[in-house]
């Protein structure tokens, strides 16, 4: 639980960091490289990819670059947001990424889920339109670009979920930092803005260590403890994005954005109690037939 928890506090400065840069003036598509390049150096260095090749063995190099580009997506789309929306706002949309993976797990990778979990998933999009409330002269284009974020974050999940089976965690870790540095290098120097001071220069270069540090130490959890030990704390990265966006710009979420997150969090922790359940059950089912009548409760 501290793991995730300090994972939160990581991502919660990468966001943080991100907000204030683009408040500098300085281009989300330059402060995403820099994320990614310095994100790449720290792999390099702790894979000690000059003493093994793990790191560049892969079965499928197309896909290992699809599943970097959505993790980037995820990544710069968030960027945007922060332009305008608050870090209250935009974690409370990311947060409703399980949902969608589990509504998309289905057609992608054969896992259906039952009426109960779609339930919830209906539940959790009220959630968010609680908090973008399209139609009353909220709804702008940094929910747009929260709202992309999202779905390229869940797609990058579920490419994981279907890659992991057939390659190592090093090339996943590696070609996810290598290909947004490549795909992004032709267009930097139209974007590049050295930053005037240095703490700018580094709060920059500290957005790699953010966000390889806090997937790391995410990796130690899961490895510590169970997903379904785990799956509650993520949410409690809500309390960290509070008290930076409040100490940090001056921002306090409205009651509606509170309201909705409260939606969100619920819906993905009844999914959460939904996955568990069908675990037990189906591990419980002596027969195919009886474990598909599992799946469907």
């Amino acid at each position: 639980m501290a793991l995730v928890f300090a994972a939160g506090f990581l991502f919660s400065c990468l966001d943080t960091s991100a907000k204030y840069l683009v408040g500098t003036g300085m281009a989300a598509p330059f402060i995403a490289w820099m994320r990614f390049a310095v994100h790449l150096v720290l792999v390099l260095f702790f894979l000690r990819t000059w003493r093994s090749h793990l790191a560049f063995r892969t079965t499928s190099l197309p896909m290992q670059v699809l599943r970097g580009g959505f993790l980037f997506g995820s990544t710069i789309f968030n960027f945007f947001a922060l332009q305008t929306l608050q870090l209250a706002e935009t974690v409370s949309i990311a947060f409703f990424a399980p949902m969608v993976t589990t509504a998309l797990a289905g057609p992608l990778l054969g896992e259906w889920a039952g009426w109960r979990r779609w339930s919830a998933v209906l539940v959790g999009f009220v959630g968010v339109l609680i908090i973008t409330r399209p139609g009353f002269g909220v709804f702008g284009i940094g929910y747009v670009f929260s709202l992309c974020s999202m779905l390229s974050y869940v797609f990058y999940v579920i490419m994981t979920r279907s890659m992991g089976a057939r390659e190592t965690a090093e090339s996943l870790i590696f070609y996810s930092a290598l290909t947004p540095v490549i795909l992004m290098l032709p267009i930097v120097p139209q974007y590049a803005s050295l930053p005037a001071e240095l703490w700018h220069w580094t709060i920059l270069l500290a957005l790699g260590l953010f966000g390889g540090l806090g997937h790391y130490l995410l990796i130690l959890a899961y490895r510590q403890a169970t997903t379904h030990a785990l799956a509650p704390y993520p949410y409690l990265q809500m309390v960290w994005m509070i008290a930076f966006g409040y100490f940090v710009f001056g921002q306090f979420p409205d009651g509606w954005t509170l309201a909705g997150a409260a939606v969100i969090v619920a819906s993905g922790l009844y999914i959460v109690h939904r996955e568990h359940r069908l675990r037990v059950r189906t591990r419980a089912a002596p027969n195919a037939e009886n474990e598909t009548l599992a799946k469907k409760l």
